[in-house]
């Protein structure tokens, strides 16, 4: 087995639409074997909507949206299903065990590790989307033990009536890092960090990516990834970074932290 640097395991986020991407795929292996090399314990959660959307319109099912959200139907979701646990997911594993990783596909269904309550919304119902009420990492850790890295799918296992749901990635990536005690959430972009003025910042708390937010300086597709990183910090992960995959690999990006970690 390879010799343990910290017994805090790493959680990587990615999207699934860059798992399309097949040099983008080839990158992301590299950076982790980057990490085990350096005895880093290393968990990826991974979403897939563009490619589950690019299927649903190819079986002729119809998108709805409540209020800006996906309502998700039974029939999508065995769509979405089929590609987050299955396509998505074995690409990636499929991409590690042929680089000597011990990668193992899972999802939240597996041994009941992330238990979810339909998300409810004024506006009306959204069917089968969930929300997380618990996570079980019993077999996430086992999997750690073993030298394993846990590729997760963020289809997960109704807490009261044992159905299945599909749940935004970034919300079982925070929910799974909290529950690992992850020493960093890495949020993977295709940039090398959050940039005011011109240049890459390396930490910042929550309320400062706040007020940047709140000026403009950090603007469109960066914010969500920042609230992110913010609400990853608010629920007890050390450290969220914002960084692309050359990133992971050099240990830079952009690190939101808690504020009493910021030295003065």
């Amino acid at each position: 087995m390879t010799e343990i640097a910290s017994p805090y395991p790493v959680v990587i986020k990615i999207g699934g639409g860059e798992l399309d991407d097949p040099a983008f795929v080839s990158a992301l292996v590299l950076a982790i074997k980057v990490l085990r090399t350096d005895g880093q314990r290393v968990i990826v959660v991974h979403g897939g909507g563009k490619t589950i959307a690019a299927y649903q319109q190819a079986l002729g099912l119809e998108t709805r949206f409540l209020d800006g959200l996906r309502v998700t139907t039974e029939e999508s979701l065995v769509v979405a299903e089929m590609v987050l646990s299955g396509l998505l997911n074995k690409r990636l594993v499929r991409a590690l065990v042929a680089e000597g990783l011990h990668g193992v596909g899972i999802s939240g269904v597996d041994d009941g590790t992330v238990r979810v309550r339909p998300m409810l919304h004024p506006a009306g119902d959204l069917g089968r989307v969930g929300e997380i009420a618990a996570v079980h990492a019993d077999f996430v850790n086992l999997l750690l033990d073993q030298d394993r890295i846990p590729v997760i799918s963020p289809i997960s296992l109704g807490v009261d009536d044992g159905l299945h749901y599909n749940v935004n990635a970034d919300h079982v990536a925070m929910a799974v890092a909290t529950a690992v005690g992850a020493a960093q959430l890495f949020l993977v972009t295709d940039v090398p960090g959050v940039q005011i003025a011109g240049r890459r910042v390396r930490a910042m708390t929550a309320e400062q990516a706040e007020a940047w937010i709140q000026e403009g300086h950090i603007h469109g597709g960066m914010i969500p990834k920042v609230r992110s990183a913010m609400q990853a910090v608010a629920q007890g992960v050390a450290q969220a970074v914002i960084t692309n995959l050359e990133g992971i690999k050099s240990g830079q990006g952009t690190g939101v932290l808690h504020s009493d970690q910021i030295q003065h």
